[in-house]
């Protein structure tokens, strides 16, 4: 019984069963009647014989033979201009009368299951019209016993019956229900079970029937599920692995960094203009890369670093990164500042620039040629909404876009720029979220709390966005 297919035999014959109870009182309660109808057109034949016996008069012998036929103790028949009564001495005292012909199939029903519920034999009277002539009434005299005989047989014939229906019925649906049912249900329990053996074996990804029913779905989900699973534990490996093989140049890449950042603080000595306007963004470029390399242990070790909140002033921060994406390439990203000179903010700044920094490259990447950076204080939060004008995200980018490895818009691209700035955002009690895109261009929001304790606080004033 702890099986399905166990489980759906039972209840099967079970339900079968109800349902031939639930027919079976009215099925009796009808046997009933026509056994009366059978006795009553037994006796209408029996008094037409007494009928056409010379001045109605029988011999004892016939009547008896009579009676015996319709099987009752007395006939008394009644039409307008004649009354007959066929009876073999003193009819006995009659127990209870049942007039058939002003009876509903309530009071049938109720009569039909008190027949079968009494032991004791009574006397009754049956009262209907006759079967033949419905201007007859005919009266029977006879023993309950036999009609219950009866109706006790014809029950235990629909109990045979039903059983018998009971057990092909399930029979059948037990066989359709296993085919259709528990064979692909165990297919899946054993894809799974195989599965958990060894999640990284893409053999073991269950294979889809291709059925449009609801196991066909359960099977093209559980594939999914499978192959997204596989694949973040391929990730899985290969980011410790990543993480394994940055340990170890991390030293070596700091120092390879802090010699340049020695050698580029002689630039700042150099007279020629070019050189004394590119020098403070280059040396700032290399401490933020030695502060990164230093970083790079915690943040895959621990998640989200943690930042040194400070206050700042966020128009100069954009400024950077307008010379920063000018340097890289000075066509193809233009960066306009919006945002008012008055607006500050805590929080970590070389992180915040991080975020805003990566979203350009993002925009540059996918084609862009203008980012406009605008800022305002909303709610206790400062918005920052970074638009550009680029051809929009396509609908699959959308739907895994701060997912590593999964949301990137071009080919060969990681998806790791906007997954690192929206954790970095949420690390500031923030977040980074898109607000729209399409042909027009894309709209990147990041919020940040403004004047929390944590965070420190904002001016007041604010360009609008």
């Amino acid at each position: 019984m702890h099986s399905l297919s166990a489980r759906l035999l039972v209840l099967t014959i079970f339900f079968v069963m109800l349902s031939e109870v639930l027919i079976f009182v009215p099925s009796v309660a009808r046997f009933r009647v026509e056994w009366l109808n059978d006795r009553l057109s037994a006796a209408h034949l029996a008094m037409l014989v007494v009928d056409a016996a010379p001045n109605r008069a029988v011999g004892q012998m016939l009547k008896t033979e009579l009676l015996t036929q319709v099987g009752a103790h007395a006939v008394v028949i009644r039409r307008a201009d004649m009354r007959l009564v066929l009876s073999d001495g003193v009819p006995p005292a009659v127990d209870e009368t049942f007039d058939l012909g002003a009876q509903g199939n309530l009071e049938l029903v109720l009569d039909a299951v008190a027949v079968l519920g009494r032991r004791s034999d009574r006397i009754i009277r049956a009262i209907a019209p006759s079967p033949a002539d419905p201007a007859i009434s005919i009266e029977l005299v006879l023993d309950e016993a036999p009609l219950r005989d009866r109706m006790i047989g014809y029950g235990l014939n629909i109990f045979g019956l039903s059983v018998v229906i009971s057990l092909i019925t399930a029979s059948l649906v037990y066989i359709s229900l296993h085919w259709l049912l528990v064979r692909p249900m165990r297919r899946i329990i054993g894809s799974m079970a195989e599965f958990s053996e060894d999640p990284e074996d893409a053999r073991r990804i269950i294979a889809p029937s291709g059925g449009r029913d609801e196991i066909g779905v359960a099977e093209q989900q559980l594939a999914e599920m499978q192959r997204d699973l596989r694949e973040a534990l391929t990730q899985r490996a290969h980011l410790a692995a990543l993480g394994t093989a940055v340990a170890k140049i991390n030293h070596d890449l700091r120092g390879i960094l802090s010699s340049a950042l020695l050698v580029s603080d002689r630039l700042e000595t150099s007279e020629d203009p070019d050189v004394q306007r590119l020098a403070p963004t280059v040396i700032t470029a290399i401490e933020r890369a030695v502060a990164m390399c230093s970083q790079t242990l915690d943040y895959v070790g621990q998640g989200t670093p943690e930042g040194r909140h400070e206050r700042f002033a966020l128009q100069p921060l954009v400024d950077e990164i307008k010379a920063s994406m000018e340097a890289a390439a000075p066509d193809a990203l233009q960066v306009e500042n919006r945002i008012d000179e008055a607006l500050q903010l805590s929080g970590d700044r070389d992180q915040i620039f991080r975020i805003l920094n990566n979203v350009a490259r993002n925009a540059a990447e996918a084609g862009a040629t203008s980012l406009n950076v605008s800022a305002r204080i909303q709610d206790g939060r400062i918005e920052i909404d970074l638009g550009d004008n680029g051809p929009g995200l396509p609908p699959r980018a959308q739907e895994r876009l701060f997912q590593p490895f999964k949301g990137s818009a071009r080919a060969g691209g990681t998806g790791l720029g906007l997954a690192i700035a929206r954790e970095l955002a949420r690390g500031h009690g923030g977040d980074l979220e898109l607000l729209s895109t399409g042909p027009d261009g894309t709209v990147f929001r990041l919020t940040i709390p403004a004047g929390t304790k944590d965070h420190g606080s904002v001016t007041k004033s604010a360009a609008p966005a």
